[in-house]
């Protein structure tokens, strides 16, 4: 190698820098905007693009103030200006000084003819759209195994839908070949039928880079899914014709991750609320229930009370019952006794004891008070206090035996 032909990096850019900018002062371009850009410092940034090729340019602040347009992505324009090279990049340029609007570039009018193609043939038709199914168990995701959108759909569903099945199916998502391969997931999954919804999208990017979602071995498989089909690609702004062919379309990878868990959160949010609801009234039953038993309690502690001094006065009362049947019996046992003297005394035993019997008739066994009933030989029982006798009448006495009537 000859050391004296070597470059450094920026002598050979300035180098290039001079020879471009010398030869190509004033060019005009025709081509189709793709990938514009106006930040906030007021420059516009794009790319110019036909069917096989595209170059950067840009179009500074004080040339689009001039413009009474503002250039859109797929609008074919003539633009005039000179190259450049920007040094720290390296990067080959078109500086535009003026920008004249043509109509629609070649690939946008292509896009916009595959569209209503699609759509007189019914691709399109809210009727055929069908509801997704309540509570998938297995989603199928048709994206790019190394890109921020799968990332994005698994977070959601892991996070959300706890105890889901997902079946992805890893395809290039932009490039050639791409919409081929994601029809053929799409198709693969329909055969196996063994996912109950579909997400087919990407992350967001160019129009160039959403490009194979516009295609229409896309919109063919999507419309002949028979498992639902969320499309999901790029960002909210973008909407491709998969969107438009597909079931439900999501602004975002991660929101049709949300759509497909949504009726589960919906439910398991009306269950949670009905949880709350239910322990809350278990709550407020079983305070009412306490109360009533805390206010039976003290009714029957109440109770208890009134029994003991009801019981005490009870036992009061059969003391002095008591007590009072004590005297009566007393008081009717003297009189008894009284009585019972009484009653002896007047008692014919009691007369029999002093020296008195008590004569009877043998037979009639009347009891004799006068002679005039006796006659001689009338045999007679006697009655004496301790025992008894019998004796004959052998004479008879008339006269009367006059003596203090006994007490």
């Amino acid at each position: 190698m000859d050391s004296g032909t070597v470059l450094t990096v920026s002598r050979l850019v300035n180098l290039l820098k001079e020879l471009v900018e010398d030869n190509f002062v004033q060019v005009v371009v025709r081509g189709e905007v793709s990938n514009f850009s106006a930040p906030a410092s007021g420059h516009y940034y794009f790319a110019l693009k036909d069917d096989r090729h595209q170059m950067k340019a840009v179009m500074f602040r004080m040339h689009n103030r001039a413009l009474d347009f503002v250039p859109k992505n797929g609008m074919e324009v003539m633009a005039q200006g000179h190259m450049s090279l920007y040094a720290q990049r390296g990067e080959l340029q078109l500086v535009v000084d003026k920008l004249q609007p043509c109509g629609l570039g070649s690939q946008q009018v292509a896009l916009e003819e595959l569209r209503a193609r699609l759509a007189g043939e019914g691709l399109f038709d809210p009727s055929r759209k069908r509801k997704l199914p309540a509570f998938p168990v297995t989603i199928g995701v048709v994206t790019s195994a190394t890109g921020a959108a799968v990332h994005d759909i698994l977070n959601v569903l892991r996070r959300r839908g706890s105890g889901l099945k997902i079946l992805l199916c890893p395809v290039p998502v932009q490039g050639v070949g791409a919409a081929k391969q994601i029809a053929a997931a799409i198709q693969d999954l329909n055969r196996h039928a063994q996912a109950d919804v579909l997400i087919v999208g990407r992350g967001g990017g160019s129009p160039e880079d959403l490009h194979a979602f516009n295609e229409e071995p896309v919109a063919r498989a999507i419309y002949a899914s028979a498992i639902p089909v969320i499309a999901a690609v790029g960002h909210e702004i973008d909407f491709s014709i998969a969107d438009q062919v597909a079931d439900l379309r999501a602004p975002t990878p991660s929101a049709a991750a949300e759509l497909v868990v949504k009726e589960r959160r919906e439910l398991e949010s009306h269950i949670d609320h009905l949880t709350l609801r239910l322990c809350g009234q278990m709550n407020n039953r079983l305070s009412l229930l306490r109360e009533r038993i805390n206010g039976l309690k003290n009714r029957l502690q109440g109770g208890l009370y009134r029994f003991d001094s009801s019981r005490q006065k009870v036992l009061d009362l059969l003391r002095r019952v008591e007590a009072s049947m004590q005297v009566r019996l007393q008081d009717a046992a003297t009189k008894l006794q009284l009585a019972a003297g009484r009653l002896d005394s007047l008692s014919p035993l009691a007369t029999l004891k002093r020296g008195y019997a008590i004569v009877t008739r043998i037979g009639d066994n009347a009891a004799i008070r006068d002679t005039a009933e006796l006659e001689v030989g009338v045999p007679l029982h006697l009655r004496f206090s301790h025992g008894s006798a019998e004796a004959v009448v052998t004479s008879l006495d008339s006269e009367t035996f006059r003596q203090k009537p006994l007490d």
